[in-house]
């Protein structure tokens, strides 16, 4: 009945073994799956349940809308008041456009990149996924890497061929491009923090360099914040390293769980956005009501206590250091990628700084932990290549116990 069981191809067990768990419902960082099985939730539906399944204030809000209406085809004060709150939060975002995907949020930020700077070429760098559009997928990481696919069939070749493709973290391979071909290109688009080819954190000068040659060059700097959103910061990424982008995309997390997507950035880009300018984008169900309840439920629970930064900021800090440590014990190499709450283990290697470094991790390896961890009771990624999330309902046990299961699955016995 779905291609290949899933609707989404991450979903499918395709890069690990074992067969997937029927999901059939979730309270804080825990998920029961169709037999009865208590998994601790590191999936955490790809991110946006910083705070944990179930969330009362979230779940409160999304069921008082509900009992209102779904979707009316007008404008309701929850659009404003989210994009109010992404706007005060955010301090390189004037005005928003809320979407439904973070797909749409990226076709549409580049579309109105190139319509304001008049130019057609677009920099994104291997390894980063920016949703499935077309000029967007190559060389991109999530599904695509998972599953090796190079890119997609079904994408003609002019869709990409305005497309530069530079490794992430190499300043210098975008200052070489520029120097080639800068007056052609409208925007260097990058996820400030790596998610899709595993948690891979920006090295010291990266995301200022891009910011500095961007503006030297005409170009627009987009953020892809769909993953670090008010996730490795309230003010996401781009205010945890002090970088101010031209646009930025959203997702999950300004969505509670719910499906959605946003762009914004400064306002003489913005009103160039249809209906104020000539920029198209439209969609039936963007800033749906109950997306936007949950999205304005979550954004406050994690404004009025920053201390839920403190505690993801030091789950992570302990899972990162129980895992280096159980590497060390094991004698394996083993690069930990770690931002705030995002996490990812690379078996194999030392370094992980770019997508062909983390193509050297030894997935097989992984493959094998991944199984272990899920007879063990802990759902992370099916993939090496998807970063792991923690959520304020995690606890120390919780870590630990994904700590000690990782160290057996390390253990020379276990091989």
């Amino acid at each position: 009945m779905l291609p290949g069981g899933v609707n989404s191809p991450v979903r499918a067990y395709r890069a690990v073994p074992g067969v997937p768990p029927h999901i059939v419902r979730g309270e804080g960082a825990h998920v029961v799956d169709a037999d009865g099985n208590d998994f601790i939730d590191f999936v955490l539906a790809y991110g946006p349940h910083i705070l944990g399944h179930q969330p009362p204030r979230v779940v409160a809000a999304v069921r008082a809308q509900l009992e209102r209406g779904i979707a009316y085809g007008h404008t309701v004060e929850l659009e404003v008041e989210l994009a109010e709150r992404i706007v005060d939060a955010v301090e390189s975002v004037d005005m928003v456009r809320f979407v439904t995907s973070g797909t749409e949020a990226a076709m549409s930020a580049v579309r109105l990149a190139r319509a304001a700077t008049g130019r057609d070429r677009i920099v994104k760098f291997a390894g980063g996924y920016h949703g499935h559009a077309d000029a967007l997928l190559a060389e991109a990481g999530s599904g695509i890497a998972t599953l090796g696919i190079p890119g997609s069939p079904g994408v003609p070749a002019a869709a990409v061929a305005g497309t530069i493709v530079l490794p992430y973290n190499d300043r210098d391979a975008v200052a070489e491009a520029f120097e080639r071909e800068g007056e052609q290109i409208a925007a260097v688009i990058v996820e400030p923090v790596a998610g899709n080819m595993g948690c891979v954190p920006p090295v010291p000068g990266f995301l200022d360099g891009l910011r500095d040659l961007t503006s030297k060059w005409g170009a627009l700097l987009v953020f892809d914040e769909v993953m670090t959103g008010f996730r490795v910061a309230f003010g996401g990424a781009q205010a945890r390293y002090e970088v101010r982008p031209d646009l930025s995309l959203f997702g999950k997390v300004i969505g509670g769980g719910l499906p959605v997507g946003a762009y914004g950035g400064r306002r003489d880009l913005m009103e160039q956005v249809a209906p104020s300018g000539p920029v198209y984008q439209a969609g039936t169900l963007s800033g749906s009501p109950p997306a936007m309840a949950a999205g304005c439920a979550a954004l406050d629970v994690l404004r009025e206590d920053p201390a839920l930064y403190d505690r993801l900021e030091r789950l992570g800090e302990r899972l990162q250091a129980g895992f280096e440590a159980a590497a060390g014990a094991a004698g394996v190499v083993c690069a930990v990628g770690r931002v705030g709450s995002m996490v990812t283990p690379f078996l194999g290697i030392d370094t992980a700084r770019t997508f062909d470094n983390v193509k050297g991790a030894d997935r097989v390896r992984f493959g094998r932990l991944h199984e272990a961890w899920l007879d063990a009771g802990v759902l992370w990624p099916p993939s090496q290549f998807e970063t792991a999330f923690l959520s304020t309902a995690h606890t120390d046990e919780d870590v630990d116990r994904t700590v000690e299961s990782f160290a057996r699955a390390l253990s020379p016995v276990s091989v």
